[in-house]
């Protein structure tokens, strides 16, 4: 079972040297990691993997390393300057500031499955809306309102007849329920109430800005956290980091300094674009042919968050695919759908490569494949630039849900047509462009096929390293029971945990009395309550919930409470006789490829021998020796950061020039020649 929580995979990170928090001796800085020893070698196998999948082993791609910083211009005709920005607003009671869209969203969402059976609820959520359109400006209000009264109109029909369809499935009665969904009026009245409730969803999506800023202008927003309705007006922030070239003292906005303004580039692609004529020609690429980028973005997001998954600096693994425009497409040849299509089955098999390990089950395979998905998006989710877009999506364990870890994107001929100068009337039209005065070149392709000149479309795959590193710890993560605990070892866990319950319960009563006395209290009657909820549920389950035992201790309601410090030492300790944490990274993957033990560390004969296998293989991949501690806890040390094989030197390696290799997952043991190491090992270290 892999991970159940981002807290897991965040805590063994910060143990294990995978990743820590940024500037950490100054208190950190929001949303910036470090990637430590362990860290660093994971990304660089998942970019190496990527750069050998997408580059060496395709005969119609090339490598590219563009610069962060670019010219300013390059911002302003691709349309970040302009476009790449959130909508924000500062709560003005307590200066908390937001996401005016996630506010908004919130807001219209906030009818959860339980309110439709309420009339009331109903009536108070199109009183609100309605509020919102009358504060919107004409010809918007007028509009708005009508489309709220139509709503009214079709739920006053459709409610009497909603509500004897909830009494009948309530009641058990499937055949009447079912009669009423067949019912003719029934259906008239949900089709109106249905078409009503898509116009208005149409309305709030096409002038999305104004609805906004009624939301806001008609007070129907609360702050999350102190619940004032009071807000600025919602306002665009640039999501680019903005810095200067050379030495500018220039007040902001005079021309000297809008002459020296650069940005940290917040995306690989713009570079790619730059450079397409150039690698065309030096490489004598014919289309179609790709270029390929893995190099650090920039994005100054307003709610950056979730571990590594949104951060303000990351590494994107990006490919420009260009290929043929449509009309010049003949028989035989791919269009560009099919060029999506075969790009976004590509790059979905390539998740799923590397996040199954070789030795995984068809079961534990099937189980892996239901956690990616790709998903195409709609058009209203469309960036303006792209025909299609499909998401390749992961389950990621808690609250984050489904996340976007790669997008492929159908980007037609806008980009490079964008950065083109002497663009014809009707293309600029078609695309929404402005001419470019300020390129002197046009980024076009000359076929010498076709004998004609023309600027080719893209196809863009784009993953990102930080969010890959997330995917695959979050898939390799497992907690197991290797050792059952005895019958008594579980009595003691449950006679404890009566004992922490009913210490819990005496502190939840003397925290409600401070609080009814107007007193501080030393708990929080409700977070005591949830983690008892939270331990009695895992005690439950025993045995096989005894690795979510120590998660359980952690929960805020557990501090303070004297029974939970007495607890832990003895569960550590049984927890760490009884199970593992193992990353089953593919090996490809893996940060230390090989670790090497002597089964004695005072016998000199054991450990040079040790470190001599040690450095044969370290010349080809990471390996590391340990004599630290017993065989056992060192094996559990490598299964806790992934190593596919350790290898342990005993004296009677001495004798017939033998080791025992331990296998990670399995962890079965089994003799090999020293000799026959190489053999052995490096087949299964590519996974194969």
């Amino acid at each position: 079972m892999p991970a159940n929580s981002l807290e897991q995979v965040r805590n063994l990170c910060m143990r294990r040297g995978f990743v820590f928090p940024g500037s950490a001796v100054y208190g950190g800085v929001a949303s910036f990691w470090d990637y430590g020893p362990l860290g660093v070698e994971l990304l660089n196998n998942i970019k190496k993997a990527w750069w050998q999948d997408t580059i060496y082993t395709r005969n119609d791609m090339e490598g590219l390393d563009a610069a962060v910083l670019m010219s300013r211009k390059v911002w302003q005709h691709s349309g970040h300057e302009a476009t790449f920005s959130d909508p924000l607003v500062d709560c003005k009671a307590c200066r908390s500031r937001f996401r005016a869209d996630d506010l908004v969203g919130a807001w219209i969402g906030k009818v959860r499955q339980e309110d439709v059976r309420r009339a009331d609820t109903w009536l108070r959520h199109f009183q609100a809306h309605e509020r919102v359109c009358a504060a919107m400006p004409e010809p918007l209000r007028t509009a708005g309102v009508q489309i709220m009264q139509e709503i009214q109109a079709a739920h006053e029909i459709w409610w009497p007849l909603g509500r004897l369809f909830l009494k009948f499935k309530d009641a058990g009665d499937e055949a009447a329920a079912r009669k009423m969904v067949d019912d003719e009026d029934a259906r008239r009245a949900n089709q109106r109430m249905k078409s009503a409730q898509e116009a208005h969803k149409q309305f709030i999506e096409q002038n999305a800005t104004a609805f906004e800023f009624a939301c806001f202008k008609a007070k129907e927003i609360e702050c999350p956290k102190c619940g004032s309705k009071e807000f600025t007006e919602p306002r665009n922030f640039n999501l680019m980091f903005q810095s200067h070239v050379g030495p500018v003292a220039a007040d902001k906005g005079t021309d000297e300094e809008k002459a020296a303004r650069v940005y940290l580039r917040p995306e690989t692609a713009q570079g790619i674009f730059m450079n397409f004529a150039h690698v065309q020609r030096a490489m004598a690429r014919k289309i179609p042919f790709g270029v390929a980028q893995i190099g650090k973005a920039f994005r100054n997001e307003i709610t950056p968050g979730n571990f590594i998954f949104r951060t303000r600096e990351f590494e994107q693994m990006e490919i420009e695919f260009f290929i043929k425009p449509p009309q010049f497409v003949k028989e035989g040849e791919k269009n560009d759908q099919q060029w999506h299509e075969e790009w976004v089955e590509q790059r979905f098999n390539w998740w799923l490569r590397y996040a199954t390990s070789p030795s995984a089950t068809l079961e534990d395979r099937d189980a892996t494949a239901a956690r990616f998905r790709a998903r195409a998006q709609t058009p209203d989710e469309l960036a303006h630039y792209a025909k299609a877009t499909t998401d390749i999506e992961y389950l990621f364990p808690g609250s984050l849900g489904w996340g976007e870890i790669e997008g492929v994107a159908n980007r037609t001929d806008f980009d490079l047509t964008a950065h083109s100068n002497d663009i014809p009337e009707e293309d600029l039209k078609r695309l929404k462009l402005e001419p470019n005065k300020d390129s002197t070149v046009k980024l076009d392709y000359f076929d010498p096929d076709a004998k004609a000149r023309y600027i080719p479309w893209v196809i863009e795959p784009s993953a990102g390293a930080t969010r890959a590193m997330l995917t695959f710890l979050c898939e390799a993560y497992h907690d197991e029971v290797v050792t059952e605990p005895t019958k008594q070892q579980i009595d003691q866990i449950k006679s404890d945990a009566a004992m922490i319950r009913k210490n819990a319960e005496k502190k939840i009563k003397e925290a409600q009395k401070e609080i009814a006395a107007g007193r501080e209290a030393k708990h929080d009657p409700a977070k005591v309550e949830a983690f008892l909820n939270v331990l009695d549920e895992t005690v439950a389950r025993l045995p096989a919930s005894l690795t979510e035992l120590l998660t359980a201790l952690d929960h805020e309601g557990a501090q303070n409470l004297e029974p939970v410090k007495k607890f832990r030492p003895p569960t550590e300790k049984l927890v760490e006789d009884c199970t593992r944490t193992v990353l089953r990274l593919h090996p490809a993957l893996a940060p230390v490829k090989l670790a090497v033990f002597p089964l004695k560390k005072n016998k000199p004969e054991l450990v040079e021998l040790a470190q001599a296998i040690k450095e044969r293989f370290q010349r080809h991949f990471r390996v590391v020796y340990d004599d630290s501690a017993g065989i056992g806890r060192l094996y559990r040390r490598q299964d806790e950061i992934g190593t596919p094989f350790c290898i342990t030197v005993d004296f009677e390696s001495l004798e017939d020039g033998t080791v025992t290799v331990r296998e990670r997952d399995s962890m079965e043991q089994e003799r090999v020649k020293i000799d026959d190491l190489p053999s052995y090992l490096l087949p299964r270290l590519q996974g194969e």
